[in-house]
């Protein structure tokens, strides 16, 4: 029984499914690598490397080619989970119980890599450092509120802005493992994430129909991503480059982030099972 419930509860839901994308082959972005390749076409050599040394603010990079690089970003990933998506839904109802599950995977993979692409062009530090495959609980909750960003709940958008304050004005480059993991934040990364476990469910519902007719059910499948997708990149692209992290004002430092917003937290427990309850369960993509 007590198996069931963990299984059922949305957040451990959506957890398992972040877990498990970010396990996919190709999902992790080298965030060296990567800057390197996106800021090419717009920055000079000494302006990459100190991108990639320190952030692309620090290097003094403006706010409009950032954006330009993240739209560049955001069309090549919108066009391979689209294409992939629709390649899942040819085989038709016979094949569900193999493509849907394959197919939800590659599309939250896809929304890792845009998640990830998007957080180093605007400041945010390496999420997958190191060669083991597990993510610390950190990343994972700082993906989880990413995720809620571009799913349109609006208490992530106020913790990723908080969490982005507190390295900004402590000018350090890694997360601050305290306030996500089991200070500040935290509470709002639980509740996240078991928002997203709902909508999840729902749009795992919605391609499963989508792929009932063979051929047709690939282009409504592929049409979908498409609509869906852009918009929570673009959302996400939105909400960050408006962040702290964008403005060049300090140089960042290899220190970790002090959880001291205690007043966060008292103030979104307050409001836990009222204003901000009603505002998640609005369309996530009415924005």
């Amino acid at each position: 029984m007590a198996t069931s419930r963990v299984i059922e509860d949305p957040e451990s839901r959506f957890s398992a499914v972040l877990v498990g994308a970010a396990k996919l082959p190709g999902v992790r972005i080298n965030r060296e690598v990567y800057l390197r390749k996106a800021l090419a076409r717009y920055c000079s050599e000494d302006e990459i490397r100190r991108a990639i040394e320190e952030t692309p603010a620090a290097a003094g990079i403006p706010i409009e080619v950032l954006d330009r690089a993240a739209n560049d970003s955001i069309s090549y990933e919108t066009t391979k989970a689209s294409a992939l998506s629709a390649a899942a839904g040819i085989p038709g109802f016979i094949a569900l119980p193999a493509t849907v599950p394959a197919d939800a995977a590659q599309y939250f993979g896809h929304m890792l890599r845009i998640a990830q692409k998007l957080a180093y062009l605007y400041s945010w530090p390496d999420l997958f450092s190191g060669d083991s495959d597990d993510i610390d609980d950190a990343t994972k909750g700082v993906l989880t509120l990413f995720f809620g960003v571009m799913f349109g709940a609006q208490s992530a958008n106020a913790a990723v802005g908080k969490v982005a304050g507190m390295m900004s004005k402590q000018v350090a480059k890694k997360l601050p493992q305290k306030a996500l993991t089991k200070g500040v934040i935290y509470p709002i990364v639980k509740k996240v994430a078991g928002y997203l476990g709902v909508q999840m469910t729902k749009q795992t519902f919605a391609k499963t129909v989508s792929k009932a007719i063979p051929v047709v059910g690939a282009v409504v499948s592929g049409g979908l991503t498409l609509a869906t997708y852009r918009p929570m990149a673009k959302r996400l692209k939105k909400h960050l480059s408006s962040l702290e992290l964008t403005q060049p004002t300090h140089r960042v430092v290899d220190a970790e982030v002090v959880d001291v917003h205690d007043s966060f937290a008292t103030e979104h427990a307050e409001q836990h099972d009222a204003d901000d309850t009603a505002i998640e369960l609005e369309n996530p993509h009415s924005s």
